[in-house]
Parts: structure tokens; C-alpha cells; sequence
């Protein structure tokens, strides 16, 4: 399996953002890591390997992007509204900085984003912020309401990157072109935050896929398992 380790100096972030790349063509897929992971994560803990097969095909090409949580929301020395304007410059790289140079690898102008656990929140939130740009989200055991990292604060732009509360005013046809997974298990600690954001999506009328197992944790195992029946479908 062909992997490529890329760092640059982003302009929308102002430090070195440093990124995997598995794969030479194919559907260009974002992977986001979990809770201040970083870009290897995905590699170290086998999720790449679980989806050798699709790689190795030209199917897929996989992006693994670090992550800022550290500087963003589970930054505990800044203030709240500062947490909300760095993940912005991330969101902000993420579009412009990859998104926008992969897009058109194929013919759909668009990309698929997952990740798991908080990786779910980044690639839900991306997702619906840009349904013009992603046509499917894949979801891992993920959680939606980043409003406890805030002790309270509440401005527009924490309404605008918390799918929970933003989800239900969108307008945007191209959401309801998205093939969407949320992934979960009966033991998953996110479980009840899958099955809410699955019951907004049904409240606007918006197909997905709840996809619940059984006898599985919030854990590797179970995204292992998950992550190419996942990209099967692309």
C-alpha cells in the first residue's frame, strides 16, 4: 500500500499541519482522528489496514489530516469564543488547504469524510457546513453537541459548527444528495447522540443510514469493523 507523509506550512492556521496519504488515485476519503489525535493515528491503530484492500485497488485514496483539538476545544486557557474561532481556521484549512486540491481527483467534484469518536464530530460537522463539497459522511461512534467544551458561552459561530443545533434550520438540497452512516453499538457511550442527530435528519427528510450493532464498544475493534463495509458503499 502506497503511503505519503506531506507537511506544509498553513496559511489559514499560521503552524505546520502535517497529513498520511494512502494511496495514489481513487475516491478521495478524509479520515479526522479521534479526541487530540494526531495524523498517524488512523495508521497506528490499524484503521488504515482494515481498508488495504480498497486502497490497494485504486478505489480510495485515503487522507488522514492532523488535528488542532489542543488549540481548539479542549483548550482550557483560552476563552470559549477563541476555542470556536480556532477550530474555524481549521474548518477553513481543511476546505481550502485539502479539500479544494481533491476534490476533482474524480469526476464528482466532491469528497467522503469519517472518522471516529470525536473524529465523528469533525467529519459531521464538515459535512453539513459543506454538503456542496461532500457527498458522503461516515460517522464512527461519533458525538454532535460540542456545547460542553463552552461552560455556557453561545454566540453564532458555536450555533453554525454544532450539527445538533444547526442541522434542523439547514436548506440546502445538496444534503439530501449525501449518503450519510452513523455508526453505533449498544455499548457505545455516543449511542444516544447517533440516535438523536439520526432522528433531526428524519425530521427533515434526509435518507440515511443508522447503523446500530450489536455486542460492540467504543473502541478500534468495532470501527475496524466498520470502516470498509463503510467505504464498500462509495
Amino acid at each position: 500500500m502506497r503511503e505519503e507523509y506531506v507537511k506544509w506550512y498553513s496559511p489559514n492556521l499560521s503552524k505546520d499541519i502535517e497529513m498520511l496519504v494512502f494511496g495514489d488515485r481513487g475516491y478521495p476519503v478524509l479520515v479526522f482522528p479521534t479526541t487530540m489525535g494526531r495524523y498517524h493515528e488512523s495508521k497506528d491503530f490499524h484503521l488504515i489496514d482494515s481498508v488495504k484492500w480498497f486502497v490497494d485497488e485504486g478505489l480510495v485514496q485515503i487522507f488522514c489530516p492532523d488535528s488542532i483539538d489542543s488549540y481548539s476545544w479542549y483548550n482550557k486557557s483560552i476563552h470559549p469564543a477563541d476555542k470556536v474561532k480556532n477550530h474555524i481556521w481549521y474548518d477553513k484549512m481543511i476546505q481550502e488547504e485539502i479539500v479544494e486540491k481533491v476534490r476533482w481527483n474524480t469526476g464528482t467534484g466532491k469528497v467522503a469524510v469519517s472518522g471516529a469518536s470525536f473524529g465523528g464530530y469533525h467529519a459531521s460537522n464538515f459535512a453539513f457546513r459543506h454538503p456542496d463539497l461532500v457527498s458522503h459522511m461516515f460517522s464512527m461512534s461519533g458525538a454532535f453537541d460540542i456545547k460542553s467544551f463552552l461552560n455556557g458561552y453561545y454566540d453564532d459561530n458555536v450555533y453554525f459548527n454544532n450539527p445538533a443545533d444547526f442541522l434542523p434550520g439547514m436548506n440546502n438540497d445538496e444534503l439530501h444528495k449525501m449518503k450519510i452512516i452513523l455508526g453505533t453499538s449498544d455499548a457505545d457511550i455516543c449511542k444516544e447522540d447517533n440516535f438523536h442527530l439520526s432522528h433531526l435528519l428524519n425530521q427533515k427528510g434526509v435518507e440515511h443510514w443508522l447503523d446500530c450493532r450489536a455486542n460492540r464498544k467504543h473502541d478500534w475493534t468495532t470501527w475496524r469493523e466498520m470502516f470498509p463495509h463503510y467505504l464498500s458503499m462509495i
